[in-house]
């Protein structure tokens, strides 16, 4: 099958460009795959972090994608639909995750051959934040698609609001595995800077700083924990961390809060996983996490509030808890649980046991399949 597959990849950084990295090697095994990628993805003054490029820092896979389309540029629009309807692909998949793009990705799909399928992947249908345009924007990209795969029944459902007659799929986030293997613990926290935590009790946030994933009721879950607890935060703040500062200050929580406030990149990943106890997301609204794929392939536990499409991947009292009240009282409930009963290691038993089944392999397999029955 030929397949053009046009969303974000290298040079691009970030979980996005990840996620199709793996993906496109996994259809590349059998198939013959173009990849397209942005001249200019977001405009500087609309990107709210330090850089969208990778850097030398990260071990970013060097996928050979064509540089093409340029988000806000229309003409950029029709020179890529021309040359993406000339390779004569049986299939043009596209990996959908912001309104912003719809004008773009869908303008590309709505001038492609009636014998080419298209199919989006679905990271969000409506947003986290936001913003005038998304109604029309999402329409105009969701009507030039044939069918969609989404990770969770949440996406599903959102996307059935736009389009009650969507063909759609659900197919399971598959665990990130490009990050190598977990460190012993001592390990990790030495690298860290933080071996004087090896006895103590570690909760993680991983990942970008927005106000909808919750860092605030995190931070004062801790607050409600004996002197043991400590919070790794590692992430770049989308936006000012200072509230966030003031409110670790607040609280006395200087000592207990470890914070490493920048890009993660790549090769320190087994760090911040290998030396955590538990993996903390506390949204306030959500669809599905690509942390969880993180937190999964290093056999990590993971406590949620149950927003969006966390429980479908977190298995409650299997693969973590799901605590159904977003507060922290609740919150602290449930992470004594997992630690005075003893839920650490057969969770992560369980996720290890579960690991091989949700692969990207599987995943591409499923995809096409779908493809075919269209």
């Amino acid at each position: 099958m030929k397949i053009v597959f046009v969303s974000t990849f290298y040079p691009y950084r970030g979980g996005i460009a990840q996620f199709n990295a793996l993906l496109y090697r996994a259809f590349e095994k059998d198939h013959e795959v173009k990849a397209i990628t942005f001249k200019r993805q977001y405009p500087s003054l609309l990107f709210p972090g330090k850089t969208q490029y990778v850097t030398e820092t990260d071990a970013a896979d060097p996928i050979p994608a064509e540089r093409w389309l340029d988000a806000i540029n229309p003409f950029s629009y029709v020179t890529t639909a021309r040359a993406v309807k000339r390779h004569k692909p049986n299939l043009v998949i596209t990996k959908y995750w912001m309104t912003f793009f719809g004008p773009s990705l869908g303008f590309v799909l709505g001038r492609q051959s009636r014998f080419t399928k298209r199919i989006a992947i679905l990271d969000n249908v409506i947003p986290h934040e936001r913003r005038f345009f998304d109604n029309f924007f999402n329409r105009y990209f969701l009507r030039r698609n044939d069918g969609f795969i989404a990770m969770t029944e949440k996406v599903k459902l959102d996307l059935l609001s736009y389009l009650p007659d969507a063909k759609c799929t659900v197919i399971p986030h598959p665990v990130y595995n490009q990050f190598g293997t977990k460190l012993p613990r001592s390990e990790a926290l030495r690298r860290l800077g933080l071996a004087h935590l090896e006895d103590q009790k570690i909760l993680l946030f991983f990942g970008i700083i927005r106000d909808y994933k919750g860092l605030d009721l995190l931070i004062d879950t801790l607050s409600g924990l004996k002197e043991d607890f400590h919070l790794i935060i590692a992430g770049e703040a989308y936006g000012s961390f200072s509230p966030f500062e003031q409110q670790i200050k607040n609280l006395a929580l200087e000592s207990r809060c470890h914070v490493f406030q920048r890009y993660i990149s790549d090769g320190e990943v087994p760090c911040f996983f290998s030396a955590a106890d538990v993996c903390m997301l506390t949204y306030k609204s959500a669809t599905q996490s690509g942390i969880t794929g993180i937190a999964q392939h290093f056999e990590v536990p993971m406590i949620a509030t149950n927003v969006g499409g966390l429980a479908e991947t977190i298995k409650h009292e299997k693969s973590g808890f799901i605590c159904d009240e977003r507060s922290a009282l609740a919150l602290v409930e449930w992470v004594n649980k997992y630690f005075n009963e003893g839920w650490k290691d057969p969770m992560s038993q369980h996720i290890a046991a579960e690991n091989h089944s949700n692969s990207w392999e599987e995943f591409s397999r499923k995809a096409l399949e779908f493809v075919e029955e269209l």
